[in-house]
């Protein structure tokens, strides 16, 4: 065979048309397919988070302090949506049947996921089949607090005059939060005949107890510090394992001789269940880094919150170490569903 023979007529293009199919063919095996048709980068619309509680109050604010650092970090609108009512419930349902793409999460207490579960078995909701643990921000107890003019000013003055005045009545933010249960253990711990009532948010009881229609009240820190800077409260103990930096000069129950009251609350935030992983993965990374901000840590302390920025793995490690404690201080404080 002469190797020198020209090739027919459209050899060459023919084999530089093979070349670059087997070059292309060879590139895409080395794709990751269902990467390579993802959906568009997230986010690339608005976002929503869904906070605890009434516009206006604790979680709503804390959650509009991360949605301003979301919306630099994606450049795309970060908004809040309050959805009071219900002790949760209602928040934590709206997003448990919201889309699972990311778009929508929440930012509660463990009211929703934990007291919720053992004291309503008809929840609307399931705490972990419908949910995705993104990162618990912070933690911090509450705080129980009385008007500026009360004769007490710690939780041993407060129980011996209300062993002398039976019928004194305290505010909470719903029926099982850990306001409520805390509240009950301390009657039933001293034999007290105390009266509780449960309001959608914490701001209309603590209206209540300087109209004087209510005795105490529970506040979450970061409500309790303002109140007390305007010296219209005195705080009367605080509630978890430690005493927070923005109020240090309040004692624990448990430094005052209280057992059974060093359970830490905390914010965390949930995606729905089947969000993508790169999804929640951007999500967690997000939260976690934004709350290692030192604004944001001063904030949170600001607020009367240990600041913490956990992994969704840390998550539910600790809510499957909280919930049987939980449970036992709802049957300690003998709390019933209402």
């Amino acid at each position: 065979m002469n190797r020198f023979r020209p090739s027919p007529p459209g050899g060459a293009t023919r084999r530089r048309a093979l070349g670059t199919l087997g070059a292309l063919g060879a590139g895409l095996a080395t794709l990751d397919l269902p990467a390579f048709a993802q959906a568009p980068h997230f986010p690339n619309r608005v976002v929503r988070i869904v906070p605890f509680g009434s516009g206006g109050g604790p979680m709503d604010t804390i959650a509009r302090v991360y949605a301003e650092k979301l919306k630099a970090r994606w450049n795309q609108p970060v908004i809040v949506e309050a959805r009071p009512g219900a002790s949760g419930t209602i928040a934590a349902d709206t997003v448990a049947k919201a889309a699972p793409d990311g778009y929508t999460v929440l930012l509660t207490l463990p009211l929703t996921h934990i007291n919720n579960v053992v004291l309503q078995p008809k929840l609307p909701y399931d705490p972990v089949k419908d949910f995705e643990p993104l990162s618990q921000l912070a933690t911090g107890g509450p705080m129980l607090i009385a008007r500026a003019s009360a004769p007490f000013s710690n939780v041993r003055e407060f129980v011996a005059y209300a062993k002398a005045h039976p019928g004194i009545s305290y505010g909470t933010w719903g029926n099982g939060s850990n306001a409520h249960l805390f509240g009950e253990l301390l009657a039933r711990q001293n034999g007290l005949d105390l009266v509780h009532v449960p309001y959608k948010a914490e701001a209309a009881a603590h209206n209540d107890m300087f109209g004087e229609a209510l005795g105490v009240a529970w506040a979450n820190p970061s409500t309790a510090r303002g109140l007390a800077q305007a010296g219209r409260i005195k705080v009367l103990g605080i509630t978890g394992r430690q005493r927070v930096r923005s109020m240090p000069n309040v004692p624990t129950f448990t430094e005052q001789g209280f057992a059974g009251f060093d359970l830490d609350s905390w914010i965390g935030v949930y995606a729905p269940a089947k969000t993508p992983q790169p999804v929640l993965d951007e999500w967690s990374t997000a939260l976690r880094e934004i709350t290692k901000m030192p604004d944001i840590q001063e904030r949170l302390a600001g607020f009367g919150f240990e600041p913490l920025g956990s992994t969704p793995a840390e998550f539910r490690a600790s809510y499957k170490a909280d919930f049987p404690r939980v449970a036992d201080l709802i049957k300690a404080a003998g709390v019933t569903p209402e």
